[in-house]
């Protein structure tokens, strides 16, 4: 069964274009590792709500969009095998303290689907 991980961050919107630079580079090399498949989505109807939203769970400012991502694998095991290649990828290493956005405040996890294609 396949593995997703999921991620949710705030970009401020002056740096939203490095961001899907920094995006379109990183996202063939996971694939070239092993993902199936590479999602970026910036936020377009994600209002800020009262108690729980997407802008609230990432404390993203006014000067900020949302980012919605996931990765999908085989496998947890291909998850693990592929991200060790990819953090020691030297094409990558550029952007080791140099992103463009607060990682503090990015949110990430990895999902085993139950329903879906």
């Amino acid at each position: 069964m396949a593995y997703v991980d999921g991620f949710i961050l705030a970009v401020p919107k002056d740096k939203l274009d490095a961001y899907k630079a920094m995006a379109a580079e990183c996202a063939p090399i996971w694939k070239e590792f092993g993902a199936l498949d590479y999602v970026e989505c910036v936020g377009d109807d994600v209002p800020y709500g009262k108690l729980t939203s997407f802008p609230r769970s990432v404390q993203a400012g006014e000067d900020e969009v949302v980012i919605f991502s996931w990765i999908v694998y085989e496998s947890r095991e291909t998850r693990d095998a592929v991200n060790k290649k990819v953090m020691e990828d030297p094409r990558l290493k550029k952007y080791e303290n140099n992103i463009p956005f607060d990682g503090k405040r990015m949110i990430y996890g990895g999902f085993r689907p139950f329903l879906g294609r």
